[in-house]
């Protein structure tokens, strides 16, 4: 269980590494919208795509986020941990 949750918290920061510089691109292209009027259409595209990216790199990571915690309850239920649900 140690090693999968090591390799789900890897993708995770993956993902959130991801998200983050797709966003970043997106802010520049956005930049760009207005800094370079001539070519102001392809910058929109870029964005938008850069934006649909860093979405679903966040979605990625938070998936991933869920996938420790479960292999981390079910490695608890192994040891006969009891989990308590906060909500």
């Amino acid at each position: 269980y140690e090693q999968e949750v090591k390799a789900d918290r890897k993708r995770e920061h993956y993902g959130e590494a991801a998200a983050l510089a797709a966003g970043a691109f997106a802010m520049y292209e956005a930049h760009e919208v207005k800094a370079d009027p001539e070519h102001a259409r392809t910058h929109k595209i870029e964005e938008e795509i850069a934006g649909v990216a860093a979405l679903g790199s966040g979605g990625y990571a938070l998936y991933e986020h869920h996938a420790v915690k479960t292999t981390e309850r079910r490695e608890d239920e192994v040891e006969g941990k009891k989990h308590h649900h906060h909500h």
